[in-house]
C-alpha cells in the first residue's frame, strides 16, 4: 500500500469550499431550527423531514470535504454530484414559478465554481498517479 501523499493546493483549495458549503448548509439547518420552533412552519411533520435532510446534506458535505482532503475519489465524487445538484436547484429558482434570479444566481456560481475546482482536483489525483488511495 502506498504512502499518502500530502494534498495538493487544488485538493485544498478544493476542500475548503466543500467546507465552506458544508457551513452555509450547517447555517440552513440553523434557521430551520429557528423558524420551526417559532412556528412558522404549515406542516411540522414536513418542516421535521426538511430539516433532517438538510442535517444529511451537511453532514454529508462536511465529509466530502474531509475526502477531498484526504485525496480519497468518493469525496471528489460526491462533491462534483452535490453541485450538479445545486445547479439544478439554482436553474429552477432562476424558472420556477416562484422565480427569483438573485437567488439562482446566488446557488449557482459558487456551485459553477465548486465543480471547476472539484473537476481540477481529479485530474490532478490522475497526474499524479492514484487516481484513489483506497486500497484495491
Amino acid at each position: 500500500m502506498p504512502l499518502p501523499t500530502a494534498p495538493t493546493r487544488i485538493e485544498r483549495f478544493g476542500a475548503a469550499l466543500l467546507a465552506l458549503e458544508a457551513l452555509g448548509v450547517a447555517a440552513l439547518v440553523g434557521w430551520q431550527i429557528v423558524a420551526l420552533t417559532a412556528g412558522d412552519t404549515v406542516s411540522l411533520a414536513s418542516a421535521i423531514a426538511l430539516l433532517l435532510l438538510t442535517v444529511v446534506a451537511a453532514v454529508a458535505m462536511g465529509g466530502f470535504a474531509f475526502a477531498v482532503f484526504r485525496g480519497e475519489s468518493w469525496g471528489r465524487s460526491g462533491g462534483i454530484v452535490a453541485q450538479l445538484l445545486l445547479l439544478a436547484v439554482a436553474s429552477g429558482a432562476v424558472t420556477g414559478t416562484y422565480a427569483d434570479p438573485l437567488i439562482g444566481v446566488a446557488l449557482g456560481i459558487p456551485a459553477l465554481v465548486v465543480f471547476v475546482v472539484l473537476v481540477l482536483t481529479v485530474r490532478a489525483a490522475g497526474a499524479r498517479g492514484d487516481g484513489d488511495r483506497d486500497p484495491a
